[in-house]
């Protein structure tokens, strides 16, 4: 059971969450963003809340219950590990080969990566990648928890040739520069599917060849209750240009790692060939169809029935199972 500073915590994250989207809802969803950015206050208690609820609930609580919960940082350094220093990335090299032959292209670019891997965590509020030594972390979030994360917008922020970072705070990211990047609960923070495919847009932006993209995204309910979301999430980024190489669901999230593929081509070619009748070009989240009270058009993807889908949203996490310590 959570105790009652967990239970403040994560309600204060649950209720910005739907104040956004509620405000998306009702202005438009660049101006409530924009509103959003500005409101300093609310960013910086939203930035101390999340860091404790992930440092002294979360983490924590991984460590202790090793056999009941996965924390999402460390699968994702160890999928990334695997990857780039394991070699795994050459099976979907070959992979890519294969395909490329098959549909009549030229692979013009290759993987091109060394040790430390560059790592740009999006929305990264306290760094936790940083403890990791085959990572050179570049932590940016609207609102740092502390002065190892730097304060960046990745929604508005410029993509160029080069990195510029200017009193702690990023003004553009380089394009084609990142070996991973990471969205660690990330996309349901954002307030619509609009905005969600932007993001990833940029990731492809910024990301080099071969490149990777984690997203973990939280979800209680039983692996087959959003398994059209998912698809759907495949196919919107295969659009992209991204291959789906990794999917895990855990009792409390989803797992995902996909492949910036060296031809937009490549993915586009699953598209064709498994599309479903459901699968449409979007990023949605449970909570984008129902949300205060409101009964907007309930998806067929989901199971999703009532209001209290955003509560199990962090009010489920790993950081309820073991608090009372």
């Amino acid at each position: 059971m959570a105790n009652e500073e967990h239970k403040l915590l994560a309600q204060y994250i649950k209720e910005v969450h739907a104040a956004l989207r509620k405000a998306s809802y009702k202005i438009g969803v660049q101006k409530a963003w924009q509103e959003h950015c500005k409101n300093e206050k609310v960013l910086s208690v939203y930035a101390k809340c999340m860091e404790q609820l992930a440092t002294k609930h979360w983490e924590s609580n991984c460590a202790v219950n090793t056999n009941e919960i996965v924390s999402r940082i460390d699968w994702s350094a160890d999928f990334c590990y695997s990857y780039y220093v394991n070699n795994y990335y050459l099976k979907f090299h070959e992979k890519e080969l294969d395909i490329s032959d098959k549909i009549n292209i030229t692979l013009k670019t290759m993987e091109s990566f060394s040790l430390p891997l560059k790592l740009l965590d999006v929305g990264s509020c306290y760094n936790p990648f940083n403890k990791y030594g085959f990572f050179d972390v570049l932590a940016i979030d609207l609102c740092p928890a502390n002065n190892s994360v730097l304060k960046c917008d990745f929604l508005n922020v410029m993509i160029g040739n080069k990195l510029i970072i200017e009193a702690h705070e990023v003004y553009q990211l380089q394009q084609n520069y990142f070996d991973i990047v990471t969205f660690c609960f990330l996309l349901e923070y954002i307030p619509n599917s609009e905005l969600r495919i932007e993001a990833c847009k940029r990731a492809y932006c910024v990301l080099k060849p071969g490149g990777l993209l984690i997203i973990n995204t939280p979800d209680s309910k039983h692996v087959g209750a959003n398994s059209k979301l998912m698809k759907c999430w495949r196919y919107t980024l295969a659009c992209l240009g991204f291959s789906r190489i990794k999917y895990e669901k855990f009792k409390h999230m989803h797992c995902l790692a996909f492949r910036r593929s060296l031809d937009k081509e490549i993915p586009r070619r699953w598209v064709t060939l498994y599309k479903e009748p459901f699968m449409e070009f979007s990023l949605n989240i449970p909570q984008d169809f129902l949300c205060d009270g409101e009964d907007k058009n309930i998806s067929e993807y989901s199971t999703c029935t009532n209001c209290v889908a955003d509560m199990e949203l962090f009010g489920e996490l790993p950081f309820n199972l073991n608090c009372d310590a």
